[in-house]
């Protein structure tokens, strides 16, 4: 059964019989929200499909060291082969995840200690776009042998003005794999300027 979570809230990932996870599957969703119809909403809805693009950063000792340890769409496998990032989305349309991001425990170097997702609008500034046009935002834990979702963290504040989300983390706290669901947002406006918080 799912565990829905709320902003802060850490859950240790094991399967549904108590086992240790092995290989999980992070599922992230959007949609834009409805926009206005009618002559205004035609001229400043030129860009009306919003570019989310989840990335994951890999820490060691809890800090970011390298850039090789950023997965997204420019690098969609990290090189210990443990993270691979499905690919982009470009609109958030359609139902489901609209990225997906695979992590196999079994295969992480034991240097990394927290895995952190974070998704961030394309050019937001640019385009004139912000988090509070998208609605049904989302971040899911599965068990990727089983295909069970075991956690789901929905996000429900108001996001205007912000660009990017800190949507959550995996740690390893005592020998044991939890999830965090951290739900931060913040005007960073590219993914260089998001991993700058966490080296």
């Amino acid at each position: 059964m799912t565990v829905n979570l709320q902003k802060g809230q850490k859950v240790d990932l094991r399967k549904s019989d108590g086992s240790e996870l092995k290989h999980v599957m992070i599922g992230l969703g959007w949609d834009a929200a409805k926009r206005a119809s009618g002559f205004f909403g035609g001229i400043f809805g030129k860009h009306k499909n919003i570019d989310c693009d989840a990335t994951v950063f890999l820490c060691k000792n809890g800090r970011l060291a390298d850039s090789d340890d950023i997965v997204y769409f420019g690098n969609l496998s990290h090189k210990s082969g443990a993270v691979r990032h499905m690919g982009d989305n470009l609109t958030g349309d359609g139902e489901g995840d609209d990225e997906q991001v695979f992590v196999d425990l079994t295969a992480l170097p034991s240097q990394y200690d927290r895995i952190i997702f974070v998704v961030n609008i394309y050019k937001a500034k640019e385009r004139g776009q912000h988090f509070g046009m998208i609605k049904n935002a989302f971040i899911r834990i599965c068990d990727n042998d089983s295909r069970q979702e075991l956690c789901r963290y929905n996000l429900s504040e108001n996001y205007d003005d912000m660009t990017a989300m800190i949507f959550g983390e995996i740690y390893l706290r005592n020998g044991q794999w939890r999830f965090s669901a951290a739900g931060q947002a913040t005007k960073d406006n590219s993914i260089t300027e998001l991993s700058a918080r966490f080296k």
